[in-house]
């Protein structure tokens, strides 16, 4: 896990050259679209927000009770913004403060009620109902008004074991205008169409069924075959081997989602090997959304079967008229050609993923996190990673990465701070350029803290960059794991 120069933007060639493609030699005018655009803007004041969790929070006493806090976007971005923090036990917010209620364990946004407000979505898949032994999990809505989040609404309770609120995909799959919601928990997909009153009831209820006793790893949405509804991409374990993965795809239509989801094939014919991390985005500038897949994890045989699984690796699976291609599918990791660092054991790349456009030129890029990275001899400081969108999807040329060691980066490089444990590509002051938000769940003993890179023509930079946690925003130190996640 010995970091080779990554976060200081020096491009090396690597032995395993992957797909790298030239990149366009006229920009396109118009950026890509923010996926988050304005089901993200909780106060209504046309700039998208940022949401960020800490499942791992004490609440009055209550170890991994979890809270979810929102910093509000601005012309000048979140750094001076206001930022609040919400837990079970705030004034409107339903439920009580337990143990591993993981509260904030996934997070999403959207104007759930179309009242012209974003509203936050919050999975606590430790969630207890009534006398159950095992979680059955939930989520939460927060709503969105002029004043920002405040108040909230119970969505939906997981039966027993369920651990409903682990993933969470807003998208409208059945192109009425109203949003949707889809939860999933360890086997269980429920689906929640829209719209939704103020009591948090949906239009109506329903559930995918778990044909094959998979385990269900991330969700998310986005219209990958261009007919204006959104489709739901889900990541499972397929439950024959620890390390085998799937993509599953179900479409959206005039009905809503179906009954079942199909396999996303790659060029042999079978199933396209997965991930446990997904974002749904455009990476390659044309009309249909793309997939950004992160396996962060080694599995058994990985260097025999999967030899770019090695310390993790990101696959990209673009968008058609019939959805995801996987037969031109392209996979990178930390030995192909440009990206920076190596690849080796448990550095985890791709235990995060966002797409975002950070430079302006119509392309998506994607951001990557490696919370395993070694920085020199210290172990598991961490590291990002970003991948340049092209017309043929991501390359490793022109890729370059951040560390708490880069220069103008605030911090230190410690041991097991895993920053790069989540990321974020968001345009947070409105100027058409996502911005870069990551976590570091293990800063300061497990307290956690975000970081914030802002966006110019040339891409991100680290200069202007700054870092908020605790001390900003009031709340309890101890193991919170502050930068677990952010909205998607």
């Amino acid at each position: 896990m010995t970091s080779r120069a990554i976060g200081t933007g020096v491009v090396l060639a690597l032995t395993l050259a992957t797909a790298v493609v030239a990149l366009p030699a006229t920009a396109h005018a118009a950026p890509a679209p923010d996926p988050h655009g304005a089901r993200a803007d909780f106060n209504g004041d046309g700039f998208p927000d940022l949401a960020f969790a800490a499942p791992g929070a004490t609440v009055k006493g209550a170890k991994g009770a979890g809270y979810v806090g929102v910093a509000y976007g601005s012309a000048n971005g979140v750094r001076d913004s206001a930022k609040r923090v919400f837990t079970q036990a705030s004034a409107g917010v339903p439920g009580t403060p337990e143990a591993g209620d993981a509260f904030g364990a996934a997070v999403t946004s959207a104007d759930l009620d179309r009242d012209g407000y974003a509203d936050l979505v919050v999975g606590s898949p430790g969630e207890k109902t009534g006398a159950a032994e095992g979680a059955g999990g939930g989520a939460t809505v927060l709503w969105g008004g002029p004043g920002g989040l405040a108040g909230g609404a119970t969505l939906l309770t997981g039966e027993e074991y369920d651990g409903l609120g682990r993933g969470l995909a807003v998208g409208d799959f059945n192109g009425d205008g109203a949003p949707d919601l889809l939860a999933a928990g360890g086997a269980a997909l429920r689906t929640l169409t829209g719209p939704f009153t103020r009591d948090g009831a949906a239009a109506t209820t329903g559930e995918i069924p778990n044909l094959d006793d998979e385990r269900y790893l991330d969700v998310a949405a986005g219209d990958v075959n261009g007919d204006g509804r959104d489709d739901l991409a889900v990541l499972v374990n397929d439950g024959d081997e620890f390390d085998a993965r799937r993509i599953h795809i179900g479409l959206g239509s005039a009905a809503g989602l179906g009954q079942e989801l199909t396999s996303v094939k790659g060029k042999d014919g079978y199933s396209l090997e997965g991930g446990e991390h997904l974002a749904v985005g455009n990476v390659n500038n044309d009309k249909y959304a793309d997939l950004a897949v992160g396996r962060a994890i080694d599995g058994y045989d990985s260097d025999l079967d999967l030899p770019l699984a090695k310390g993790g690796m990101l696959t990209y699976v673009p968008g058609s008229a019939s959805g995801p291609q996987g037969t031109k599918a392209v996979v990178l990791n930390q030995d192909s050609a440009g990206v920076p660092g190596a690849a080796e054991h448990s550095d985890n790349f791709g235990a995060s993923v966002s797409i975002g456009d950070t430079d302006g030129d119509g392309y998506g890029e994607i951001a990557v996190g490696v919370p395993g990275e070694d920085q020199g001899t210290v172990q598991n400081a961490g590291g990002t990673v970003v991948l340049p969108g092209t017309a043929a999807g991501p390359t490793g040329k022109g890729s370059y990465g951040f560390n708490q060691g880069t220069p103008d980066v605030v911090g230190a490089v410690e041991r097991n701070d895993r920053f790069g444990g989540a990321v974020s590509l968001r345009d947070l002051n409105g100027d058409g350029r996502t911005e870069l938000a990551v976590g570091a769940p293990g800063e300061n003993a497990d307290e956690g803290s975000l970081w914030v890179f802002p966006a110019a023509a040339s891409g991100l930079a680290a200069k202007g960059s700054f870092s908020f946690g605790h001390g900003t925003l009031g709340t309890v130190a101890a193991k919170a794991e502050l930068g677990s996640g952010f909205n998607r």
